[in-house]
């Protein structure tokens, strides 16, 4: 690609409402949890805001986000300096989102992109999902701490993960 075609295409990509994220809507609106979308007051503009109790969801593009040991997280070839430095930099700001969050007491959940591929993946980190939230509702759950509840399974390095 040129770099003009390269730059119209990174232009396009959207920051809300993406694929993932309407995924997540529909199947926690279906199950009647009511929230709040992309609220610009709380660091970071959540996905997700049910301010009952006080929790915000991210659902996390692997790419943009740099999850660790997941295939759809790749640097470019082409000026791979610029694209692992702006990488590290998301991935530094997210930390510091996250902190920022908890600080003020809110409960941080995150969903990665890739979890929400394979539809029976899918449906078991939705039910956990919507099982959290419930248990936070409920008083069962808080979260500790400094500590980032995320709903995924757990990172297989690439090339071992036979079920995709």
């Amino acid at each position: 690609m040129t770099p003009e075609q390269r730059h119209r295409c990174m232009a396009a990509v959207k920051g809300t409402d993406t694929r993932p994220e309407m995924l997540v809507r529909r199947y926690l609106h279906a199950r009647g949890f009511r929230y709040g979308l992309h609220n610009r007051k709380l660091p970071g503009s959540p996905d997700l805001v049910f301010r009952s109790i006080r929790t915000v969801v991210f659902v996390n593009g692997c790419f943009w986000h740099g999850h660790e040991n997941c295939k759809y997280h790749r640097i470019p070839k082409s000026n791979s300096a610029f694209w692992s430095n702006k990488i590290n930099r998301n991935r530094e700001r997210d930390a510091a989102v996250q902190a920022a969050l908890e600080a003020k007491g809110w409960n941080v959940i995150i969903i990665w992109e890739c979890d929400l591929k394979n539809k029976d993946r899918r449906e078991k980190i939705l039910d956990e999902l919507a099982r959290r939230l419930l248990y936070i509702r409920c008083g069962y759950y808080t979260s500790i701490p400094h500590q980032v509840a995320e709903v995924s399974e757990p990172e297989v390095p690439y090339g071992l993960d036979r079920d995709i």
